[in-house]
């Protein structure tokens, strides 16, 4: 399925400062979301480094979407071991509801099985309700915590780390 009018392909480096100003407005986004139900997060804190990004870019690892010339979504993937991990995965909001994230989510699952990962992997939000039913619907399953080997682990420490772990995350998995 594709959606009229967009793109979706692998990210150039001359967009990565719109990718990084998606990442950082829904940081921002997602801040004002914990202070309105009284929870203190750093969540708005700065976007990845764009280094981050023209690494993740000359991996493969990146995609945009894209309308005309404007970049409006991407996702970012990770190598975790045998996983593949679903860093982020962001549509502006202007551009949302359209099957542009699911888009976005296919293109980097579909990385990640012809490259011989088992699992395309995500720290979903739990209390954002749209957020676990979308990935879920797109065959992810939760993991329980008992049974995260060391590198989603890793995962949820770094997001303790950098104080996301104020709104309670749940690790989901996909097989690819």
């Amino acid at each position: 399925m594709s959606v009229p009018g967009y793109i979706i392909r692998l990210a150039h480096r001359p967009e990565l400062p719109a990718v990084h100003e998606i990442e950082r407005r829904a940081r921002a986004a997602l801040a004002r979301r914990a202070e309105a139900f009284g929870k203190g997060s750093d969540a708005a804190s700065d976007a990845r480094p764009l280094e981050e990004l023209t690494i993740a870019n000359d991996d493969g690892r990146l995609w945009v979407a894209a309308h005309d010339s404007e970049i409006v979504g991407f996702a970012l993937l990770s190598e975790l071991g045998l996983f593949a991990h679903l860093e982020e995965l962001e549509v502006l909001p202007a551009h949302g509801r359209q099957g542009l994230g699911a888009e976005l989510l296919e293109a980097a699952c579909s990385w990640a099985g012809s490259r011989g990962f088992s699992a395309v992997t995500h720290a979903g939000f739990h209390d954002l309700e749209w957020n676990l039913p979308f990935y879920l619907q797109r065959g992810f399953v939760e993991v329980p915590p008992s049974e995260l080997p060391p590198e989603l682990l890793e995962i949820v420490r770094r997001d303790r780390r950098q104080r996301l772990g104020s709104d309670p995350r749940v690790l989901l998995q996909r097989d690819v």
